[in-house]
C-alpha cells in the first residue's frame, strides 16, 4: 500500500507515540485524524495539522465519527500501568480495542494496526524469543490484557477487506517519553534512583522513530494477520541504558544497586508513598532480548537510529524544554 495521500486515524494522538506518529505521517504527505481524551492534548495535535475528535475508545458514537474517512487506523491507546484491577485494564486494552477496530471496519477503513507489547511473552522467556513462541500472562493485568486484545482483534482480520497488523513494541524511548525517560530522570533528580540486580537485565529499547518506521513498513507491505516484535535489536543492559540517560540529564551514573526481591519488599512497605509499584521491578529484570528477525525478513525493517543518536535527540529535546539538570 502506498501511504502518500492516505488518511490515517491515530487513537491517543496526544500521547508520546501517537503524537510522533502524527508528525511522521504528515511528513509523508498523509492526512491525519485523531482521537484524544484530553482536550489540551487534542489542541496540541491539531496545531501539528491533524483533525482531532475528543473522546474515548469506549465511546462508540465518537468512534464512529472519528473513523469516517480513515483508510488506516493506528490504535495506540492503552492502560500501561505495572499493576492494578484487571477490569480497569480490560475496559481499555481489550474492550476499547475491539470497539475501535469494529468502528474502523464499519467505516470502511482498510487497515487496523494494534499497538501491543513484547510483554505478551511475560517476564521469563528464551533469548531472542520469536513471534511464534507461547504468550504468557505472568498473572499480570497488563500482560494478560495485551494478550487478550491481540487474540480478539485478530479475529477481525480479513486480508481483502480489513487487514489487522499487531506490533509488539519494545521499551519505547525518545523525546517526550514518560516511562523510560522522564520517570527515571525524575527519580535521579530526587536521588531516589537505584539499579535492580546491578542493572544486568536487558533493556529492549526502541527509539520512537524506529517504531513508527516499522509500523509504516508493515502497512506498506500489507502484512495482514501478522504480529511483529519491534526493538532496536542488540543486547543493551539496563545499567548501560540508564548510564546514557543519566549523562544526558546531567546526573551522576547510577551506582547503588539492590536485589529485585529487596526492591519489591521496600516498595510494598512504602505503599502509596512509593514512586513505583512493586510489580514494576519485573519490567527491568527481564534477562533476554526479543528477536526482530521476522520484521527484518518480511518488512525490511532496519533500525536507523541507534542508542547514541537516540539519546542525542532526546538530550536536545530535554534542553529545548529546560528539563535537564
Amino acid at each position: 500500500m502506498d501511504l502518500q495521500s492516505k488518511t490515517l486515524l491515530i487513537t491517543g494522538i496526544g500521547d508520546f507515540i501517537g503524537r510522533r506518529a502524527a508528525e511522521m505521517a504528515l511528513e509523508r504527505g498523509m492526512k491525519v485524524l485523531g482521537l484524544e481524551f484530553s482536550p489540551e492534548k487534542a489542541q496540541l495535535a491539531e496545531e501539528l495539522g491533524a483533525t482531532v475528535h475528543i473522546g474515548s475508545t469506549n465511546d462508540e458514537l465518537t468512534l464512529v465519527e472519528a473513523c469516517q474517512g480513515a483508510d488506516i487506523v493506528f490504535h495506540t491507546v492503552s492502560k500501561n500501568d505495572a499493576s492494578g484491577a484487571i477490569d480497569s485494564f480490560r475496559a481499555i486494552n481489550v474492550e476499547g480495542t475491539i470497539k475501535t477496530a469494529t468502528a474502523a471496519k464499519q467505516a470502511g477503513a482498510k487497515v487496523f494496526i494494534h499497538l501491543s507489547s513484547v510483554l505478551v511473552y511475560g517476564f521469563h522467556f528464551p533469548n531472542c524469543v520469536t513471534e511464534d513462541q507461547p504468550l504468557v500472562n505472568q498473572k499480570n493485568p497488563f500482560c494478560q490484557t495485551k494478550i487478550e486484545s491481540e487474540q480478539e482483534v485478530l479475529k477481525l482480520n480479513h486480508a481483502d477487506k480489513f487487514g489487522i497488523i499487531v506490533i509488539r513494541a519494545g521499551d519505547v524511548y525518545g523525546p517526550g517519553g514518560s516511562v523510560w525517560v522522564m520517570q527515571p530522570l525524575s527519580m535521579m533528580q530526587k536521588k531516589k534512583f537505584v539499579l535492580v540486580n546491578g542493572g544486568r537485565g536487558i533493556c529492549n529499547h526502541i527509539y520512537i522513530d524506529n517504531l513508527i518506521d516499522g509500523v509504516f513498513l508493515a502497512v506498506e507491505k500489507e502484512a495482514y494477520g501478522e504480529a511483529f516484535n519491534l526493538t532496536d535489536g542488540g543486547q543493551t543492559t539496563w545499567r548501560e541504558y540508564y548510564e546514557c540517560l543519566a549523562e544526558i540529564g546531567g546526573y551522576p551514573k547510577p551506582v547503588i544497586s539492590v536485589p529485585a526481591l529487596a526492591a519489591k519488599t521496600a516498595l510494598r512497605q512504602m505503599g502509596k508513598k512509593a514512586d513505583l509499584l512493586p510489580e514494576s521491578i519485573d519490567f527491568v529484570t527481564r534477562s533476554h532480548a526479543y528477536s526482530i528477525e521476522k520484521a527484518t525478513r518480511l518488512l525490511g525493517y532496519q533500525p536507523r537510529i541507534d542508542l547514541a543518536k537516540g539519546m542525542e535527540r532526546t538530550a536536545d529535546w530535554l534542553s529545548k524544554n529546560n528539563l535537564v539538570n
